[in-house]
């Protein structure tokens, strides 16, 4: 008898987790560290249900000054629930190794108040989760600064390669379908 009682409540604990992950879409499945920071960005509990631009960055990248443009579609968007997110990689070579280097260049050379985690891989087999979900819904990013609209579901509306500013009017319109979208 008692064992029924013990085991009812690790069965519902178990259905409750099944039923939170089955609410997380496969993109925002896990958890990164937050740059300079000594906390893991849990992204479901973080993104979920809301429009997202990610985009893969490297301080030393020739689309660097794109953090300003990224920074002001934060600004512009964020309070109709627009959230983005800033992934450093070295996948390019672009990238420091030393990850306070990464937040000066972000946080006090660009103003970036959006979230950026600490340098990740975002190709090939060694790609986050993030990443892998992202290519697999469209492609993997070919350069730094690749931006990637995902919708309130999780779900890619549209990719821009390096060469497409912040304030490109398709991009913003993406944007904005990523907004009107419902959860």
């Amino acid at each position: 008898m008692r064992t029924r009682w013990i085991c009812l409540p690790l069965l519902m604990l178990a259905i409750s987790g099944a039923a939170m992950a089955a609410d997380c879409p496969p993109l925002l499945q896990g958890d990164l560290p937050k740059l300079r920071a000594k906390q893991d960005i849990d992204l479901c509990k973080q993104f979920a249900g809301k429009p997202m631009v990610v985009v893969n960055t490297a301080s030393f990248c020739g689309f660097a000054p794109q953090f300003k443009g990224l920074e002001a579609l934060n600004q512009r968007f964020k309070g109709q629930g627009l959230e983005v997110l800033g992934v450093p990689s070295d996948d390019f070579k672009q990238e420091s190794n030393d990850a306070a280097e990464t937040a000066k260049v972000c946080y006090v050379n660009y103003g970036v108040t959006f979230t950026m985690t600490e340098p990740q891989p975002v190709r090939g087999s060694d790609a986050i989760n993030l990443f892998k979900v992202l290519a697999e819904q469209s492609n993997a990013p070919r350069w730094n600064f690749y931006k990637y609209v995902v919708d309130r579901k999780g779900n890619v509306v549209a990719s821009f390669p390096s060469k497409t500013t912040p304030d490109d009017p398709e991009l913003i319109a993406a944007i904005e379908k990523a907004i009107a979208s419902k959860p």
